[in-house]
């Protein structure tokens, strides 16, 4: 085994067995093939293996399926086995054998160091091994979770109260664009302010940002509702142009028993299109589906409102409220408003909505004569209906002429019907290489990007 090969197959599940398909060979009763696989290279295999067998005791057996993956030097491996010492209360091991890891300078292996240090009484260990790299935003992020754990709450915001002014991107003092570095120290150390109970000086931290909202959640909206400062964070919804500030108000409100005060925050005109979705799905919650439905099939029939992803959820509610015919009528309404053409992902979202009155074969027929029919992610559709009606044999056929692009699904057919040894080959076949290299500049117009 190398390192280098087992990481490109971890990260892009590509060439191995992957985790959802170790789990089902395992639901399905073929744990002797999990076990085969982990002593030939299969890490997926290798991993859940050793985990079955420290849960039954079997613990030096565990570390040893480990071990090869171990030698290579790899430090997921590694950090498996690591996980496994400290959840058998042998912590001092753990940190022994990640300790190589993170003086060789692995930015993910310092992290997990880090946290296990901490997690075991050694946090100052961990917030002295962590500062130097206070400029990278991941450590610095686990150095504020451990500064809380070891006490060093004002050593780290110390450290971070020098970041939170914006610095010019180009190095020149007259540069306009400026950044702050590491870009999550105002929220870091707004964080370690409500911490120490200076809720006020949290909140003027957060004013200051330049970017409010990562990954969809406002850190001052949420900060706001932690400290029940609700009319607050109404003034801030309403300030608010992407809409994160107004969903934790309608959250708190819900939580609150407050549901006709959170519909109302979603149906601010400002909120159209995010804020309707999530206005139906509120209103689902709670038993007005048909409320749900009406507010969506708005949005869906005004202009710039029918965008896939919105016209999917719609389908899947009149499914959910057995109204699979109204979904197709919408659909039908939709086609003619775009001259009678239906690209597949819009044709696909009629699939579940004819199978579930039990147009199933119709369904089938009518994507195979789709302009798109013929191809890989059509044929992933076609399967799954198939599936789901018990003819998996014929899902395999559809899907057997698209290989390697649904070779996880087939597999996971193939697993189903007990062909285990066609599903495993299928997922180790080599791949073929992409005609054309990756640029390597990263401004490049030419694909592929």
């Amino acid at each position: 085994m190398d390192a280098a090969d087992l990481d490109r197959r971890a990260r892009t599940l590509s060439g191995c067995i992957p985790p959802p398909l170790v789990a089902r060979l395992l639901e399905l009763g073929h744990a002797a093939e999990v076990e085969f696989r982990a002593g030939r290279g299969e890490w997926f295999c290798a991993r859940e293996w050793a985990r079955l067998l420290g849960e039954q005791g079997r613990r030096g057996e565990a570390l040893e399926v480990l071990a090869p993956y171990v030698a290579t030097g790899w430090w997921q491996a590694g950090r498996a086995e690591a996980e496994l010492l400290e959840d058998w209360g042998r912590a001092a091991e753990a940190i022994e054998r990640v300790r190589p890891y993170a003086s060789a300078g692995d930015r993910q292996a310092l992290d997990f160091f880090a946290g296990l240090l901490a997690r075991h009484g050694r946090g100052g260990e961990a917030f002295s091994l962590l500062s130097p790299g206070i400029d990278d935003w991941f450590l610095a992020d686990r150095l504020v979770d451990v500064a809380g754990v070891a006490g060093l709450d004002e050593e780290a915001a110390a450290l971070l109260e020098g970041r939170v002014e914006a610095v010019p991107v180009c190095g020149d003092p007259g540069c306009a664009d400026r950044e702050t570095v590491p870009f999550n120290a105002i929220g870091l150390l707004a964080t370690i302010r409500e911490r120490q109970g200076r809720v006020q000086d949290a909140i003027d931290l957060l004013r200051t940002r330049r970017s409010t909202s990562v990954n969809g959640r406002d850190q001052l909206a949420d900060l706001l509702v932690r400290h029940d400062r609700i009319e607050e964070l109404r003034a801030y919804a309403e300030a608010d142009v992407l809409g994160h500030a107004a969903q934790s108000l309608a959250e708190a409100l819900e939580e609150r028993g407050d549901v006709d005060g959170a519909i109302e925050v979603y149906r601010h005109p400002a909120r159209h299109c995010h804020g309707t979705v999530l206005l139906s799905e509120l209103l689902s919650r709670h038993g007005r589906g048909a409320e749900a439905i009406e507010a969506l099939r708005a949005l869906v029939q005004s202009p710039g409102g029918g965008d896939d992803w919105i016209v999917d959820t719609l389908c899947a509610l009149y499914a959910d409220h057995g109204r699979a015919h109204d979904g197709l009528a919408e659909l039908d309404a939709l086609k003619a408003r775009r001259g009678g053409e239906e690209e597949w992902d819009f044709f696909r979202m009629r699939l579940p909505l004819m199978a579930s009155p039990g147009r199933l074969d119709e369904a089938i027929e009518l994507a195979r004569a789709h302009p798109e029919g013929d191809t890989w992610y059509a044929a992933w559709s076609v399967s799954d209906l198939l599936a789901e009606a018990g003819r998996t044999e014929e899902a395999v056929a559809v899907l057997r002429p698209h290989l390697p692009y649904n070779d996880s699904l087939l597999a996971g057919h193939l697993i189903d019907l007990g062909r285990v040894e066609e599903a495993v080959g299928i997922l180790q076949a080599p791949k073929p290489e992409p005609l054309v290299p990756f640029s390597a500049d990263p401004f490049s117009a030419d694909p592929p990007f």
